[in-house]
């Protein structure tokens, strides 16, 4: 199983997208629909986003933030 990192190829705003697409074997663009897909639905969806951001390491450091 691939590690949980942010690529530094294909982000769009904070690469958390690309990270789950690889990690689901999607693309990104899936991953990004079905993001704002889910901001139609009520509850945490952008604190989520804004945690995986600050929480999952980038693919150039490869070490986990905590």
């Amino acid at each position: 199983m691939a590690a949980l990192v942010r690529p530094r190829q294909g982000r769009m705003i904070g690469g958390v997208c690309a990270a789950l697409a690889q990690r689901f074997g999607t693309s990104a663009t899936t991953m990004r629909v079905i993001f704002l897909a889910s901001c139609l639905l009520p509850g945490p969806q952008f604190l989520l986003y804004v945690a995986l951001w600050i929480f999952l390491p980038s693919e150039k450091s490869a070490k986990p933030a905590w």
